[in-house]
């Protein structure tokens, strides 16, 4: 860890600041002047960059259908994908999360997963989903 800079407290401007305020970040050194800050509301600081809000994601409603018993996957072998840290690192990649997303939000998900084939990334990733549910 990096040492912190000595900061002085905002609001007596004397002490060094210990704390600081949960809501706007703002040191302050004692429970009189946090008390003195906190007479006038404060706010989170916004960041320079104001990051896009989350686009909202709808489940595509479509009927499953599986021509063989054998294609489906079982629960033990779901047990056995969630505790698979080999699998569980795979899934934090951003790119990766997207490409199951746009195959799972699609109204045509046979074409969505014939082009994530196309990326060598998400085969990997098959290949390792597939190793563990026929182990």
């Amino acid at each position: 860890m990096r040492p912190q800079a000595a900061r002085t407290c905002e609001i007596c401007e004397k002490a060094q600041s210990r704390y600081k305020c949960p809501s706007c970040l703002a040191p302050y050194c004692s429970l009189s002047c946090f008390k003195k800050h906190k007479e006038t509301p404060c706010a989170k600081p916004s960041s320079n960059e104001e990051k896009p809000a989350p686009l909202k994601e709808v489940p595509v409603e479509r009927p499953v259908h599986v021509e063989e018993a054998s294609q489906v996957v079982q629960k033990t072998q779901l047990e056995a994908l969630a505790s698979s840290s080999e699998v569980c690192e795979a899934l934090k990649d951003e790119s990766l999360q997207k490409l199951i997303r746009d195959i799972d939000s699609s109204s045509d998900p046979l074409l969505e997963l014939d082009k994530a084939m196309g990326v060598e990334a998400f085969r990997v990733f098959t290949d390792k989903v597939l190793s563990h549910i026929s182990s």
